[in-house]
């Protein structure tokens, strides 16, 4: 045995030594190799999103109130005392039914003066006809003695005039009665509007005239309570004037309400109200939309958040918008980092296509390949909002498409912040 050959342990001491540094050797060329000599992963720069299907809406946003479409105002003709009120705030009322008393005393007692008085006429017409008979009987007489030569010229003229007198005072007090006919009449038409009965059939929906209280109709007629009819209602909606020339008549809307739980309630577009209303010097266009309410589950008064729904795609494939935000800038921007230094990266903005039903339009997107390239298609977009688009060519459900630039993990916290597109 050779007293200088090494041990063993030695050789094996020795092989563990210089496999590990053929190891520590190896990771370090290949972490400077895929550092600085290997061909950057071009798709590991971006974020990604794949193409799905779904619906999209392009709407015309805005705030509305509701209001019964059919109502009235009821209100008293005739001035007097408000003696009973028959119904109260929500009672259901039929067409002709009564609602309210006013004092009938004063509007009696005008009945009862004019019907005398017409009746005092009356037999003054009996009298003056009875005159009138009589005149005439005298000018017959007259006439016949004339004829024979036995009378005067001045008792057939004086007889002639009496007639004539007699005649006169009996047309006057025919018009006296036709006039007095006409104030009964309509004294006995205030009598009746002292019982006020529903002009149509609905629901009370308020009360501002309260039992006891006097009414002055000398002017105008003093509201008593409103009546409508709930079962339609109308959704008054206040839109801006920049998207007002959107809308169009018989176009789709929709709204819900607070409390509603995401219900939707349909309608079309009936009305687009010419005359603005500025608030804070923002001019804003009322339109009008009907919906059902049999219900009644609506009420006054309710505010309403309202869709119009000027474009609409179902079971769609669907892009973020994010994805037309992709231009060649953005991309050297996102691989080599910000151009001002520092690793920031600035995403470029994006420019969406607009919105709406203006016919197809051609964008470009970038599409991961297989092999990781990045591929830049050109699609045709149909219906979009802020938020997605619609693809009617050039995408295929679960394609993967570029929707912004990815975030570095040594990048300040301010450009991990997702961008706001």
């Amino acid at each position: 045995m050779n007293p200088s050959a090494p041990s063993p342990k030695r050789r094996w001491r020795r092989a563990a030594i210089a496999l590990l540094s053929l190891a520590l050797l190896g990771a370090g060329a290949y972490f400077a190799w895929s550092k600085y000599l290997a061909k950057p992963d071009e798709a590991s720069a971006y974020q990604f999103t794949s193409v799905s299907r779904g619906d999209i809406e392009d709407v015309v946003t805005a705030t509305g109130m509701l209001q019964p479409r059919d109502y009235v105002d009821v209100g008293a003709q005739v001035s007097g005392q408000l003696k009973k009120i028959h119904i109260e705030v929500g009672s259901e009322v039929k067409a002709g039914e009564l609602l309210a008393e006013i004092d009938p005393i004063v509007l009696q007692s005008r009945v009862d003066a004019t019907r005398a008085q017409l009746r005092n006429l009356r037999a003054q017409l009996m009298q003056r006809e009875s005159d009138r008979r009589l005149a005439d009987l005298q000018l017959r007489r007259q006439r016949n003695l004339m004829a024979e030569d036995a009378t005067t010229a001045d008792a057939l003229q004086t007889a002639e005039a009496t007639q004539l007198g007699a005649q006169a005072q009996v047309e006057a007090l025919k018009a006296q009665i036709d006039q007095t006919e006409s104030n009964l009449r309509a004294d006995e038409a205030n009598l009746n509007y002292a019982r006020i009965y529903a002009p149509i059939t609905g629901t009370v929906v308020s009360i501002t005239a309260r039992q006891g209280q006097t009414l002055i109709a000398s002017q105008q007629a003093p509201v008593i309570l409103r009546v409508a009819d709930l079962s339609t209602m109308t959704v008054q909606t206040q839109v801006s004037e920049a998207d007002v020339s959107r809308l169009t008549l018989g176009m789709d809307a929709y709204f819900t309400t607070l409390g509603g739980e995401g219900r939707r309630w349909q309608g079309t577009l009936r009305k687009i109200e010419p005359t603005p209303v500025v608030q804070n010097n923002v001019v804003l266009y009322n339109a009008l939309f009907d919906v059902s309410n049999p219900e009644q589950a609506l009420m006054t008064q309710m505010t309403a958040q309202v869709f119009f729904v000027v474009a609409a795609a179902h079971d769609a494939l669907l892009v973020p918008m994010s994805a037309f935000a992709a231009t060649p800038r953005a991309t050297r921007t996102a691989a080599g980092g910000s151009a001002t230094g520092g690793g920031e990266v600035r995403p470029a903005r994006p420019r969406p296509p607009t919105s709406g039903t203006a016919g197809p339009r051609h964008r470009t997107v970038r599409v991961a390949a297989a092999d990781g390239t990045l591929q830049e298609r050109r699609v045709e977009v149909g219906v979009s909002n802020r938020v997605q688009a619609q693809v009617l060519s050039g995408l295929e459900e679960g394609e993967r498409v570029v929707s912004g630039a990815a975030l570095r993990s040594d990048a300040p916290a301010a450009a991990r912040r997702t961008p706001r597109l």
